[in-house]
């Protein structure tokens, strides 16, 4: 396993933009759009696409746009950030969580007063 972790840390920026680029061409082509279609539908030239696939330039916006028009937005969720609770935080919401439900109150009516 650190091999692998190594063998990543190790790739060229360039290595990383042909990977993201043959992942925008495999889901293009899993999607039988043409490079026109993909283009037009992300907003951009069909040149720019052509460049993008091929990993020689592009910038994180053109990339969040093809990869919105291929509707694979889902690989951005590595980049989320959930908050952490402390575990102090986590038992005082353990506390204040009801333990025992309440007795069921019965609607008795008092004989109204007459005077």
């Amino acid at each position: 396993m650190e091999n692998t972790n190594i063998s990543k840390k190790a790739k060229s920026d360039t290595a990383i933009m042909v990977n993201m680029g043959s992942y925008i061409k495999h889901h293009r082509l899993e999607q039988n759009k043409t490079q026109l279609q993909l283009a037009a539908e992300a907003g951009i030239n069909r040149s720019t696409l052509v460049e993008l696939e091929k990993g020689k330039s592009g910038s994180l916006i053109t990339f969040i746009q093809v990869i919105r028009a291929l509707n694979h937005l889902h690989v951005f969720n590595l980049f989320e950030v959930a908050p952490k609770i402390s575990p102090i935080q986590l038992a005082k919401l353990e506390q204040s969580k009801r333990q025992r439900a309440s007795k069921v109150k019965l609607n008795k009516q008092k004989p109204k007063s007459t005077w």
